[in-house]
């Protein structure tokens, strides 16, 4: 037990360093040059359009708020102990994969690479939004235990934000595949497993 235990706060202690570095990343593109940021092989039509910049704005940094709140709610001492502040912070993590979410979908379509990373990153989107509002509406009716499992469902890929950053330097570096072929594949390999494997734990859960 005492093992399981060990294993379990472990995994939730490399979960929340992830959360933290990846959820306060976006924060360094305040500033900085579109040549040094992930803009920088977008085209120039891109780069003068107000709309395509705030959608990627809005995505990118919604979107780690929405792994910093999102991972409170595992906790269960929060959720026994301070009811409010864990209904607080799930209402933060809604609104937050609202608003990425939508605007993900919207600059998906633009996404180097063409076709394939598009759909990709379209798809992680819709299926972010789809399990993100089932754990809304599951509490309000409420079904406690679907609500945690469309939970554990969307913040798996809202962790695609961080898969994606460990898989490109696998990639691009230690597997020296360039950036187009490999942008293609993880496009879709930084949350489809993410959710395969979260189906399974689900289903051992509750065995």
């Amino acid at each position: 037990m005492d093992l399981k235990k060990g294993r379990l706060n472990t995994g939730y202690f490399f979960l929340g360093l992830f959360a933290v570095f990846i959820g306060l990343y976006p924060l360094r593109f305040i500033g900085l040059p579109y040549e040094e940021s992930l803009l920088g092989s977008k085209s120039e039509t891109l780069l003068n359009s107000s709309l395509y910049l705030t959608a990627f704005y809005t995505h990118i940094f919604l979107g780690g708020l929405a792994l910093l709140a999102g991972f409170s709610q595992f906790y269960k001492k929060l959720r026994r102990k301070r009811p409010a502040l864990h209904r607080a912070l799930g209402k933060i993590y809604v609104a937050a994969v609202l608003l990425s979410g939508l605007a993900g979908l919207g600059i998906a379509f633009f996404a180097t690479g063409g076709i394939i990373p598009a759909l990709g990153f379209a798809g992680l989107a819709i299926f972010w939004l789809y399990t993100t509002s089932n754990a809304y509406t599951s509490i309000k009716k409420p079904d406690i235990e679907a609500h945690q499992r469309w939970m554990i469902r969307s913040y798996a890929l809202c962790f695609a934000a961080v898969t994606l950053r460990l898989y490109l330097p696998l990639f691009t570096g230690a597997l020296n595949i360039d950036f187009i072929p490999a942008y293609k594949i993880i496009a879709w390999l930084c949350w489809v497993p993410n959710i395969l494997f979260t189906e399974i734990f689900i289903i051992k859960r509750s065995a």
